[in-house]
This record gives C-alpha cells, structure tokens and sequence, in this order.
C-alpha cells in the first residue's frame, strides 16, 4: 500500500504532489474550462472523490454500480448533450501518465478541430507500439483523411481490443499503434455509436439522463442505473464500428497506461523515476534498525 488504505489508485500520488485524478484534471484544464467538465466516478468513491473535486468547477455524476466502460463513456456524454447538443467531447481516462501536458493537449485540441470538420468520426489519439501488449486496443491504420494540425488523421483499418499474443505479435509486425483510450467526437456522434452496437444500453442511459433531469428520487435513479446492461466500451463499439472511427499518433508525447503496479513501476525505472513510495515499496523485509 501506498496511502495505507486500499483507495482506488485515481487517488493516489504516485509522482510529484498531484493524485492521478488530480493530475488528469488540471492536464484537461489546460484547454477545456472547468464548468465544462464532467467527472464520471463510483458511488463507493464518494469520499475521495469529495476531496479531489473541493473547489474545482467540474461535475460529478456518480454511478450506483460498475455496469463496464460503455456506460462510464456514455452517461456523461448523454449529459452533455442533453445541455449542450452541439458539443464536441474528449475523454480522458483517469490512470495515465502524461509527462509533455501541453503538446499532449495541444493534439487533443487538433483532434477536436479535425472533429468539427468530420463530424461524422471519432478521432482516436494513438502511440507507436513497441511490444506485443495484450492489454491495449490496437488499432490499424488506414489512408489519410485530412490533418490535425501538422498531424495526418487516417482512417482506421481495423480496432482490436486486448487481442491475444499471437494477434498481438501480428499487429505490432504489421506496423498497428496502441490506443490510448484518449479520444474525441461529437457528443452526437458517439451516442449515436452508442445505439447503434448497445441499443439496450442506449435505451436505459436515456431513461436515466431524463429521470435526473425530472429531480428523481435517489432510489429511483440507484434502480435505473443498476439496470443498465454491462458493456465494454472499446470491444463493444469502436472494434464493431471502424468506419466511424480516425486515428491521429502522439507527437512529442510521453505516455504510459497506468493500469496495472507492474507497468507503473516499469514505466518509473524506464524514465529515471524513483518516488519515495517505491523504496518503501522495496524495501527488504528485516531492513529497519534495531536499537
């Protein structure tokens, strides 16, 4: 342990000062205001969530239970449009590491204006692969569209979520990015994403979003979201909609995800990183002074 509690590790300081919530926020605030962010969390993170968001602009819409990443998306981008239904929405996964916060935002701010030109996709932000990971989504490039910037955006060929090591092997040698789970789209555009792979899914996020609107009661809104059928964001929708989606790669950009304590500590030796935490971590059992 870390903290020396169990909290989930979003909460948690790994580097600098800042939680990996913490940093992910203020990474977002750098181009997108906070009255115009929405944070999507657990009803059980209550409490950290309380003590993150103290005095930030941000929403936060708690979800009664885990109903898998599709409804995570998709409930605050039904929340968004039903505010604001012309907006475009990024997304950000909050267990990254993100070292170049200015150039990583800069390109999720050229995705969003490639979106406003092609309404019709979802731009994925990608980094080159560099071994077989079964625990990322691939994706396979296709012809260029257009720029972001200075950046091509291509179509997307083929999106694989965690394949395994073979279909790993194969992606990397055929030259495949991993998926950084950032992206950006039209709110419409991914609800409409949404109902056409997950049209139960779909369904009931509507009934909830217009519940809450109505001020219903928290037991009502508990049992709307608990009914929702779970689903897999990347597996269920991007890989089943290529046609939907575009690819743009992480220029200048240290990036790593932080799913898992291996690649954490992986990713700290590799940059030359050594947090306090880590030689507590470590640290051999027996090695404290006696007196």
């Amino acid at each position: 342990m870390i903290c020396g509690d169990d909290r989930p590790k979003q909460y948690v300081t790994l580097t600098g000062t800042r939680s990996l919530l913490q940093q992910t926020l203020d990474r977002a605030g750098r181009a997108i205001p906070p009255e115009r962010t929405v944070v999507i969390g657990a009803e059980t993170h209550a409490g950290y969530l309380a003590a993150t968001m103290t005095g930030h602009g941000a929403t936060v819409l708690l979800q009664s239970a885990d109903r898998g990443t599709a409804a995570g998306v998709l409930l605050p981008v039904h929340w968004i449009r039903q505010r604001a239904p012309d907006a475009i929405v990024a997304v950000f996964p909050s267990d990254h590491l993100v070292r170049e916060e200015a150039a990583f935002m800069d390109q999720v701010a050229q995705a969003a204006a490639f979106v406003s030109e092609h309404p019709e996709r979802i731009v994925l932000l990608a980094v080159p692969a560099t071994t077989p990971e079964t625990e990322y989504g691939w994706i396979e490039s296709g012809p260029v569209l257009d720029r972001a910037g200075t950046a091509p955006v291509h179509a997307v060929r083929r999106f694989v979520e965690k394949p395994s090591p073979e279909v790993a092997r194969s992606c990397l040698e055929a030259g495949a990015s991993w998926n950084t789970f950032v992206f950006v789209g039209k709110a419409s555009t991914l609800i409409e994403a949404g109902r056409r792979r997950l049209p139960d899914l779909h369904a009931g996020l509507q009934r909830l979003v217009q519940i809450a609107r109505r001020g219903a009661r928290p037991d009502a809104l508990r049992r709307a979201s608990l009914a929702l059928p779970r689903a897999n964001f990347s597996r269920d929708i991007l890989q089943e909609l290529p046609g939907m989606l575009a690819v743009t790669t992480l220029r200048g950009v240290t990036w790593c995800d932080w799913g898992s304590p291996h690649r954490v500590i992986e990713s700290l030796e590799h940059l030359g990183l050594r947090p306090p935490w880590l030689d507590r971590l470590t640290e051999p059992i027996g090695s404290a002074s006696a007196r």
